[in-house]
Protein backbone atom coordinates (compact mmCIF):
# COMPACT_ATOMS: atom_id res chain seq x y z
CA UNK A 1 0.00 0.00 0.00
CA UNK A 2 3.22 2.34 0.39
CA UNK A 3 3.30 2.25 -3.30
CA UNK A 4 0.42 3.05 -4.43
CA UNK A 5 0.05 6.76 -5.92
CA UNK A 6 -3.22 8.62 -4.23
CA UNK A 7 -5.04 11.02 -6.35
CA UNK A 8 -8.25 13.32 -4.89
CA UNK A 9 -10.46 14.39 -7.99
CA UNK A 10 -13.24 16.36 -7.06
CA UNK A 11 -16.56 16.98 -9.07
CA UNK A 12 -16.32 13.54 -10.29
CA UNK A 13 -19.35 12.62 -10.58
CA UNK A 14 -19.60 13.49 -14.52
CA UNK A 15 -18.23 14.67 -17.29
CA UNK A 16 -14.18 15.63 -16.95
CA UNK A 17 -14.09 14.80 -13.38
CA UNK A 18 -15.83 11.76 -13.96
CA UNK A 19 -13.04 10.97 -16.92
CA UNK A 20 -10.11 11.70 -14.82
CA UNK A 21 -11.57 9.37 -12.44
CA UNK A 22 -11.27 7.01 -14.46
CA UNK A 23 -8.02 7.50 -16.65
CA UNK A 24 -6.09 7.92 -12.96
CA UNK A 25 -7.92 4.27 -12.07
CA UNK A 26 -6.36 3.10 -15.43
CA UNK A 27 -2.85 4.39 -14.52
CA UNK A 28 -2.93 2.54 -11.25
CA UNK A 29 -4.05 5.21 -8.82
CA UNK A 30 -6.18 4.66 -5.97
CA UNK A 31 -8.85 7.56 -6.06
CA UNK A 32 -11.08 9.74 -3.58
CA UNK A 33 -13.59 11.26 -5.70
CA UNK A 34 -16.39 14.18 -4.49
CA UNK A 35 -19.38 15.38 -6.06
CA UNK A 36 -22.65 17.17 -5.02
CA UNK A 37 -24.63 13.93 -6.14
CA UNK A 38 -24.60 10.57 -5.39
CA UNK A 39 -22.99 9.97 -8.88
CA UNK A 40 -18.96 9.74 -7.20
CA UNK A 41 -19.85 6.99 -4.89
CA UNK A 42 -21.24 5.41 -7.37
CA UNK A 43 -17.95 5.80 -9.45
CA UNK A 44 -15.95 5.18 -6.42
CA UNK A 45 -17.22 1.83 -5.77
CA UNK A 46 -16.90 0.49 -9.28
CA UNK A 47 -12.88 2.37 -9.00
CA UNK A 48 -12.32 0.83 -5.87
CA UNK A 49 -12.10 4.11 -4.40
CA UNK A 50 -13.57 6.26 -1.76
CA UNK A 51 -16.24 8.60 -2.78
CA UNK A 52 -17.84 11.41 -0.90
CA UNK A 53 -21.28 13.38 -1.90
CA UNK A 54 -20.31 17.32 -1.02
CA UNK A 55 -19.75 20.22 -2.58
CA UNK A 56 -16.16 22.31 -3.23
CA UNK A 57 -17.68 25.35 -1.82
CA UNK A 58 -17.99 23.89 2.03
CA UNK A 59 -14.50 24.03 3.27
CA UNK A 60 -15.52 21.28 5.77
CA UNK A 61 -16.34 18.50 2.93
CA UNK A 62 -12.91 19.21 1.14
CA UNK A 63 -11.19 18.89 5.26
CA UNK A 64 -13.60 15.31 5.58
CA UNK A 65 -12.37 14.48 1.89
CA UNK A 66 -9.03 14.83 2.14
CA UNK A 67 -8.78 13.46 6.23
CA UNK A 68 -10.85 10.12 4.92
CA UNK A 69 -8.04 9.96 1.92
CA UNK A 70 -5.31 10.25 4.52
CA UNK A 71 -7.09 7.45 7.06
CA UNK A 72 -7.32 5.16 3.78
CA UNK A 73 -4.07 5.62 2.08
CA UNK A 74 -2.02 7.57 4.36
CA UNK A 75 -0.75 9.72 1.45
CA UNK A 76 -1.96 11.57 -1.47
CA UNK A 77 0.46 12.06 -4.64
CA UNK A 78 -1.95 14.34 -6.77
CA UNK A 79 -5.08 16.38 -6.81
CA UNK A 80 -7.81 17.35 -9.38
CA UNK A 81 -9.28 20.28 -8.66
CA UNK A 82 -12.37 20.45 -11.09
CA UNK A 83 -15.41 22.65 -10.43
CA UNK A 84 -19.13 23.47 -12.15
CA UNK A 85 -19.24 26.67 -14.05
CA UNK A 86 -20.37 29.87 -12.31
CA UNK A 87 -23.25 31.37 -13.87
CA UNK A 88 -23.72 33.20 -17.06
CA UNK A 89 -25.46 36.71 -17.20
CA UNK A 90 -24.47 40.23 -18.54
CA UNK A 91 -21.62 41.50 -17.19
CA UNK A 92 -22.72 44.52 -15.20
CA UNK A 93 -26.01 42.68 -14.44
CA UNK A 94 -24.44 40.58 -12.19
CA UNK A 95 -24.78 41.00 -8.79
CA UNK A 96 -21.94 41.25 -5.78
CA UNK A 97 -23.37 37.91 -4.63
CA UNK A 98 -22.93 36.36 -7.76
CA UNK A 99 -19.03 37.65 -7.93
CA UNK A 100 -18.82 35.95 -3.96
CA UNK A 101 -20.10 32.67 -5.05
CA UNK A 102 -18.40 32.26 -8.00
CA UNK A 103 -14.35 33.73 -6.24
CA UNK A 104 -15.83 30.06 -3.86
CA UNK A 105 -16.45 27.98 -6.86
CA UNK A 106 -13.52 28.82 -8.70
CA UNK A 107 -10.67 30.30 -6.82
CA UNK A 108 -10.81 29.55 -3.13
CA UNK A 109 -11.81 25.80 -3.40
CA UNK A 110 -8.38 25.65 -5.38
CA UNK A 111 -6.98 27.67 -2.42
CA UNK A 112 -8.75 25.63 0.56
CA UNK A 113 -7.35 22.27 -1.13
CA UNK A 114 -3.78 23.68 -1.72
CA UNK A 115 -3.81 24.81 2.53
CA UNK A 116 -5.23 21.21 3.14
CA UNK A 117 -2.79 18.71 0.96
CA UNK A 118 0.57 20.75 1.37
CA UNK A 119 1.52 20.21 4.43
CA UNK A 120 1.07 16.12 3.56
CA UNK A 121 3.21 16.65 0.18
CA UNK A 122 5.62 18.67 1.70
CA UNK A 123 6.52 15.89 4.40
CA UNK A 124 6.48 13.44 1.34
CA UNK A 125 8.64 15.37 -0.68
CA UNK A 126 6.27 15.45 -3.57
CA UNK A 127 2.97 16.09 -5.28
CA UNK A 128 1.42 17.65 -8.23
CA UNK A 129 -2.08 19.53 -8.47
CA UNK A 130 -4.17 20.35 -11.75
CA UNK A 131 -6.87 22.38 -11.76
CA UNK A 132 -9.44 22.33 -14.58
CA UNK A 133 -9.86 25.85 -16.05
CA UNK A 134 -10.81 27.11 -19.55
CA UNK A 135 -9.75 28.17 -22.47
CA UNK A 136 -11.80 32.23 -21.75
CA UNK A 137 -9.14 32.50 -18.71
CA UNK A 138 -6.99 34.77 -21.05
CA UNK A 139 -9.24 35.52 -23.56
CA UNK A 140 -12.24 36.20 -21.98
CA UNK A 141 -15.47 35.50 -23.11
CA UNK A 142 -18.44 37.90 -22.49
CA UNK A 143 -21.12 34.67 -22.68
CA UNK A 144 -19.42 34.21 -19.26
CA UNK A 145 -17.25 36.69 -17.28
CA UNK A 146 -17.46 35.14 -14.08
CA UNK A 147 -15.48 32.46 -14.85
CA UNK A 148 -13.44 33.98 -17.57
CA UNK A 149 -12.45 37.05 -14.76
CA UNK A 150 -11.55 34.48 -11.95
CA UNK A 151 -9.93 31.70 -13.98
CA UNK A 152 -7.73 34.33 -14.83
CA UNK A 153 -6.79 34.86 -11.22
CA UNK A 154 -6.42 31.22 -10.70
CA UNK A 155 -4.03 31.62 -13.35
CA UNK A 156 -2.28 33.85 -10.87
CA UNK A 157 -2.40 31.91 -7.98
CA UNK A 158 -1.49 29.20 -9.45
CA UNK A 159 1.85 30.65 -10.60
CA UNK A 160 2.73 31.75 -7.16
CA UNK A 161 1.89 28.18 -5.81
CA UNK A 162 4.02 26.73 -8.31
CA UNK A 163 7.09 28.95 -7.30
CA UNK A 164 6.31 28.72 -3.96
CA UNK A 165 6.71 25.06 -3.35
CA UNK A 166 8.53 23.84 -6.22
CA UNK A 167 11.95 23.56 -3.82
CA UNK A 168 9.46 20.88 -2.42
CA UNK A 169 8.79 18.98 -4.89
CA UNK A 170 5.24 20.00 -5.96
CA UNK A 171 3.85 21.27 -8.85
CA UNK A 172 0.61 22.81 -10.21
CA UNK A 173 -0.39 23.35 -13.60
CA UNK A 174 -4.03 24.13 -15.37
CA UNK A 175 -5.56 22.84 -17.71
CA UNK A 176 -7.82 25.00 -20.00
CA UNK A 177 -10.24 22.68 -22.03
CA UNK A 178 -11.94 24.74 -24.93
CA UNK A 179 -15.17 23.50 -26.27
CA UNK A 180 -15.90 19.51 -24.81
CA UNK A 181 -18.25 17.06 -25.65
CA UNK A 182 -19.64 17.03 -22.22
CA UNK A 183 -21.83 19.85 -23.16
CA UNK A 184 -24.04 20.01 -26.32
CA UNK A 185 -22.81 20.64 -29.38
CA UNK A 186 -23.86 23.40 -31.88
CA UNK A 187 -22.79 24.15 -35.52
CA UNK A 188 -21.83 27.93 -34.97
CA UNK A 189 -19.87 26.98 -31.84
CA UNK A 190 -17.85 24.35 -33.84
CA UNK A 191 -17.51 26.64 -36.81
CA UNK A 192 -14.99 28.34 -34.53
CA UNK A 193 -12.58 25.59 -33.89
CA UNK A 194 -10.16 25.21 -36.52
CA UNK A 195 -10.20 21.24 -35.65
CA UNK A 196 -13.90 21.65 -36.51
CA UNK A 197 -15.18 18.99 -33.71
CA UNK A 198 -15.43 19.27 -29.69
CA UNK A 199 -13.22 17.89 -27.70
CA UNK A 200 -13.66 14.46 -25.73
CA UNK A 201 -13.16 14.45 -22.12
CA UNK A 202 -11.05 11.71 -22.54
CA UNK A 203 -8.72 13.73 -24.15
CA UNK A 204 -8.66 16.63 -21.19
CA UNK A 205 -8.06 13.41 -18.65
CA UNK A 206 -5.37 12.09 -20.37
CA UNK A 207 -3.57 15.64 -20.68
CA UNK A 208 -4.19 15.78 -16.60
CA UNK A 209 -2.91 12.70 -16.40
CA UNK A 210 0.25 13.42 -18.29
CA UNK A 211 0.86 16.53 -16.23
CA UNK A 212 0.37 14.51 -12.70
CA UNK A 213 3.13 11.77 -13.85
CA UNK A 214 6.94 11.82 -13.34
CA UNK A 215 7.04 12.62 -17.21
CA UNK A 216 6.07 16.10 -16.46
CA UNK A 217 8.66 16.60 -13.63
CA UNK A 218 9.81 19.90 -14.64
CA UNK A 219 6.58 21.55 -15.91
CA UNK A 220 4.93 24.01 -13.29
CA UNK A 221 3.63 27.23 -12.94
CA UNK A 222 2.02 26.67 -16.80
CA UNK A 223 -1.66 26.78 -18.09
CA UNK A 224 -1.74 24.20 -20.97
CA UNK A 225 -4.80 24.58 -23.73
CA UNK A 226 -6.87 21.51 -24.28
CA UNK A 227 -8.91 23.50 -26.97
CA UNK A 228 -8.29 22.59 -30.68
CA UNK A 229 -6.43 25.51 -31.59
CA UNK A 230 -9.94 27.34 -30.29
CA UNK A 231 -7.77 30.45 -29.05
CA UNK A 232 -5.90 33.02 -31.10
CA UNK A 233 -3.00 34.00 -29.15
CA UNK A 234 0.72 32.36 -28.81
Amino acid sequence: MANERVAIITAAGRGMGAACAEELHRKGYKVALLSTSEAARKLAYRLDGIGLRGSVVVPGDLEKLVQETLDTWGRIDAVVNNTGHPPKGELLELEDADWHAALDLVVLNVVRMARLVTPTMVEQGHGAFVNISTFAAFEPEPAFPLSAALRAALGSFAKLYADRYAKHGIRMNNVLPGFIDSYPEDAATVARIPMGRFGTVEEVAKTVAFLLSSDAGYVTGQNVRVDGSLTRSV
